[in-house]
């Protein structure tokens, strides 16, 4: 039996660092899905592909390709057999990723992937809808948020570590606008599945946050072995 952890939530929550934490500790495989929108998105964003043409985007998909693979025990992804991890934390590609997640064409090649993955191996995947629609039967799903006002104050000191040029105010309108657009979007908007453990971190450290949701999952693994 292969195991899944369903770990989703809105930008900026931290789904990512955690994540991976958890599979690097549990020795399962992080699939970052957040990477796979977002190479999608480099993809578009390259070609010209306009994010509010449904037309433009549901013809560019056909020509998509993205793989994941593990090199040196780092996730690499590829788009197109090209190695685009580099690539993918960019603001432009964030932001087209947000506007086009939300097209069915995008959505369903990708979720066939992911499921793929989640069938052969014990995975930890992080997201938007992954305990709601990708993969609804995950043995464990976690909703991790955060307060807009930490969530943007992560984002800020991150983009200063990298000397980035950035304004307080207007990250916090982007993760307030990217909420709103996930939250309401047609297709499997953000919200928590009602068998999901709420984890609210924002008064926790990446640490505490590992330590608790590792609590939280080890108890459901119990369960299930029952």
């Amino acid at each position: 039996m292969n195991y899944s952890i369903a770990i989703d939530g809105p930008a900026g929550a931290g789904k990512s660092t955690i994540a991976k934490e958890i599979a690097k500790k549990m020795n399962y495989i992080y699939v970052d899905t957040g990477a796979m929108y977002r190479a999608m998105a480099v993809y578009f964003n390259r070609h010209g592909i306009h994010a509010d043409s449904e037309k433009e985007i549901d013809c560019a998909v056909k020509d998509v390709d993205i793989t994941i693979e593990y090199i040196d025990g780092e996730q690499q992804v590829f788009l197109n057999g090209e190695n685009v991890t580099a690539l993918l934390r960019t603001e432009e590609a964030g932001k087209m990723a947000s506007k086009t997640s939300k097209y069915a064409s995008v959505r369903t090649k990708l979720v066939e992937l992911q499921r793929k993955l989640a069938a052969i191996s014990n995975v930890v995947m992080d997201g938007r809808d992954i305990g709601t629609t990708v993969l609804p039967d995950a043995f464990c799903k976690i909703y991790l948020t955060a307060s807009v006002e930490a969530r943007t104050t992560r984002r800020y000191n991150e983009l200063k570590q990298k000397s980035v040029p950035c304004n307080f105010n207007e990250i916090k309108s982007d993760i307030e606008k990217r909420d709103y657009e996930d939250m309401n979007r047609e297709i499997s908007p953000l919200r928590q599945a009602e068998d999901a453990i709420l984890l609210d971190t924002s008064d926790m450290d990446i640490e505490e946050v590992v330590n608790t949701m590792i609590k939280m999952i080890q108890s459901k693994k119990l369960e299930v072995d029952k």
